[in-house]
């Protein structure tokens, strides 16, 4: 988990119906492990809530954690996954990391989580 920052949940007003929250992080950063540059990038995270969604100032502190963090993109963004499929306990979660090009290559990476039947 990254840094202990505590993510807060509210109730589910719907829990007894399949939906679909999207939350948009556009301007998410973190550092390059290997150069110590800054990377730029966008965060999606598409869920669908069981008993408990996502509170977004909390979620907004999460994300600014990473800000100092040299790590890969394929780790933060398991991470990310992990952190918040742990805490909020979805019936499945997506987590979409999209970074901006650097040296003409551009990355995404896809995460994904699913309640066991």
């Amino acid at each position: 988990m990254n840094e202990r920052i505590d993510i807060d949940m509210f109730d589910n007003p719907r829990p007894d119906r399949d939906y679909c929250i999207r939350i948009r992080c556009p301007e998410f950063t973190s550092v390059c492990p290997r150069t110590g540059q800054p990377d730029f990038g966008e965060i999606l995270i598409e869920y669908c809530p069981d008993q408990s969604c996502i509170e977004l100032k909390s979620l907004k502190f999460y994300m600014q954690s990473f800000r100092n963090k040299g790590i890969f993109y394929e780790a933060l963004t398991n991470d990310i996954l992990d952190d918040l499929s742990r805490t909020c306990k979805p019936r499945w979660m997506k987590v979409t990391s999209r970074f901006t090009p650097r040296g003409g290559i551009t990355t995404e990476v896809v995460a994904e989580y699913k309640t066991q039947t």
